[in-house]
């Protein structure tokens, strides 16, 4: 993928084992280290899964809180004959499976085929281990011809990513050719879908507070003793007497 695809200014970035995989990455001067983590499904080179996804990755970017950096994974640069085998061992798909798990944020890109999300989304899928997104939040971006291939993200790509263990699954965004017409410079939201990025994004960047289950106990309180919450005195509780038993003469 060029540079330019995405945005003219961003320049490559790579980063740890994810080098030779990672491509065009979100990084701008003073960006801090980020984990947020784009998979890009489209085998073309020019799409509008791919223009849809750089302008949610442009929004995180530039958001409150920033500049941050955002990498995009482009499943089609991975090696074909070790992602058609299923080779996780490869250096490539293991770099690419690790950069996956050292995201917190993952954006998830791809076209609709005949209801179904990308063939080369689903080999990717099926490389990750067992429980591969837990612990992470996960956003599926798609685009069709209409919008009648909307239910393919609840369906088919939402019910595999929560097989991968991820339980933070935000609302999917979805476009279709209508929505993301083509022009000279590439396919440009309408209004409606621009909209629609900014609610995704500011939510993506917005604090969320810890799920109960993950936040610390708190102390408990003593119980009020009995007859307290009526403003009088406690009564002391008394010892139970056993009971007597008296055999018959």
């Amino acid at each position: 993928m060029r540079r330019a695809d995405i945005e003219p200014r961003n320049a490559s970035l790579v980063r740890g084992r994810a080098a030779p995989i990672v491509k065009a990455l979100h990084r701008f001067p003073g960006a801090r280290v980020s984990t947020v983590l784009s998979l890009l499904g489209s085998p073309s080179i020019r799409s509008r899964s791919a223009a849809l996804l750089g302008e949610l990755e442009r929004r995180l970017a530039e958001g409150p809180g920033g500049p941050r950096a955002v990498a995009r994974l482009a499943l089609r640069e991975l090696p074909a004959d070790a992602l058609l085998r299923g080779d996780a061992s490869e250096r490539g798909i293991a770099a690419a499976v690790g950069a996956v798990a050292e995201a917190q944020l993952l954006l998830v890109a791809t076209p609709i085929y005949k209801a179904a999300y990308s063939g080369l989304l689903k080999a990717f899928l099926d490389l990750l281990p067992q429980d591969a997104l837990r612990g992470k939040t996960v956003v599926p971006l798609a685009t069709g011809g209409s919008m009648a291939h909307l239910l393919a993200l609840d369906y088919a790509l939402k019910p595999v990513l929560a097989a991968l263990g991820a339980r933070d699954i935000r609302d999917a965004v979805y476009a279709s050719d209508a929505q993301l017409p083509s022009e000279a410079g590439g396919p440009v939201p309408v209004a409606g879908l621009r909209e629609r990025l900014d609610e995704v994004a500011a939510d993506l960047l917005q604090p969320r507070p810890l799920p109960r289950w993950l936040r610390p106990a708190a102390p408990r309180e003593a119980a009020p003793a009995r007859g307290a919450a009526w403003g009088r005195e406690a009564t002391p509780l008394r010892e139970p007497v056993p009971p007597t038993l008296r055999c018959p003469a």
